[in-house]
């Protein structure tokens, strides 16, 4: 893993990106306002986050996390979330996944589960 939390993406996806953040699912909403934004848990989360070939939802540079919200369509990508997820890994970044399910059902369990999630993803950086 490299020094410099930037990554390059791909042309055209900060566009896609930009309207991806104006048009968050409600699931998304939710982790955004009630546990990410505003750096609630510590660190600096952004939204709909392009690296590489790729936007993920929820992106910590510093701790080289993304946050994932999988809704139904996800059942039927996971080909593609496969390939995602080992570029990701290829690059450093911890991958965190939460359903719809999760998010709406048990907000605080997943805020619980983040928190602590942080805590595992900091003792995991500072032993490298």
């Amino acid at each position: 893993m490299g020094n410099n939390p930037f990554f390059e993406y791909r042309s055209g996806l900060k566009n896609v990106a930009r309207k991806n953040r104006n048009s968050m699912t409600e699931t998304e909403s939710l982790v955004w306002n009630v546990i990410l934004k505003r750096e609630k848990t510590g660190f600096k989360f952004l939204r709909q986050k392009p690296i590489g070939n790729y936007i993920v939802d929820f992106y910590c540079a510093k701790l080289f996390l993304a946050i994932e919200i999988d809704d139904r369509s996800h059942e039927f990508k996971y080909e593609n979330d496969i390939y995602r997820e080992g570029y990701l890994k290829n690059n450093g970044i911890k991958i965190i996944r939460y359903s719809n399910n999760q998010v709406e059902k048990q907000l605080e369990n997943v805020f619980d589960d983040i928190k602590e999630q942080i805590k595992i993803r900091q003792t995991e950086l500072n032993s490298l």
